[in-house]
């Protein structure tokens, strides 16, 4: 089975699709879902929805999975092109938040253009406390979002933010009851507009991004981070839970 579902149309919905484990992040995720962005990439979509079945977004790194093998640079990079694609499609895409959306998960819907939440969706970025790095560029677009001393309060505190406070530090574009049915309104409207007007739109608000240089300053921090002790016993009581 499939860790994405992807369904083409004016308005493409891609769904992560791990519910069992709250689309908590592996290997075959991240393939799945640069798979699936490739193909809405390459389709007549004008506008996109990503989002998460069953009780969450998705709630950060699986960290009940072994431990990666091999070359560590490569794996982050390639978690990185989750958000690298993200930017780099013409079309919009709006993030469709429900329940937890942690660490990684967070990071996902920071790539996207528009930022939905349920009323129960929960954000944190509890990377620091795990001994950990940021890795989806989090380091630079969420101080666009909620300002620079906002940012370093929830990186290094990693406290949990829930919708209302969300929206509140501009975190998220709005809070309503039904996010996935007013995210494809949303992308319907933005898909009911000259594509190219769109494209250029989104091209022109993401340039004074220097995405490439937070990601690379990332993963150079996530290799120095990822093998100390600190990480071996937040991941080991982590596999330890009942």
């Amino acid at each position: 089975m499939s860790c994405v579902e992807v369904s083409l149309g004016e308005v493409a919905q891609i769904r992560l699709n791990r519910p069992e484990r709250l689309n908590a992040v592996a290997p075959a995720l991240v393939d799945d879902l640069l798979e699936a962005l490739d193909t809405v990439g390459r389709s007549d979509a004008r506008a996109v929805v990503l989002s998460g079945r069953g009780r969450a977004f998705c709630a950060g790194h699986d960290l009940k999975e072994s431990p990666a093998e091999g070359d560590s640079r490569a794996r982050l990079e390639r978690l990185q092109d989750v958000t690298r694609r993200l930017r780099a499609l013409r079309q919009p895409v709006i993030a469709a938040v429900h329940g937890y959306a942690i660490g990684a998960g967070a990071e996902f819907a920071l790539g996207c253009d528009l930022i939905l939440a349920a009323e129960d969706a929960v954000f944190a970025f509890p990377e620091a406390g795990l001994g950990l790095s940021v890795t989806g560029a989090a380091s630079r677009l969420l101080p666009q979002l909620v300002g620079p001393l906002k940012a370093k309060e929830l990186l290094l505190l990693g406290e949990r933010v829930p919708a209302a406070e969300a929206l509140r530090l501009g975190l998220v574009n709005a809070v309503i009851p039904d996010v996935h049915t007013t995210a494809t309104e949303w992308a319907e409207r933005i898909a009911g507009h000259p594509a190219g007007a769109v494209a250029l739109a989104k091209r022109a608000l993401d340039a004074g991004t220097d995405l490439e240089a937070a990601l690379e300053l990332e993963v150079s921090h996530a290799l120095i981070t990822e093998d100390t002790p600190e990480v071996a016993r937040s991941a080991e009581a982590f596999r330890s839970r009942a």
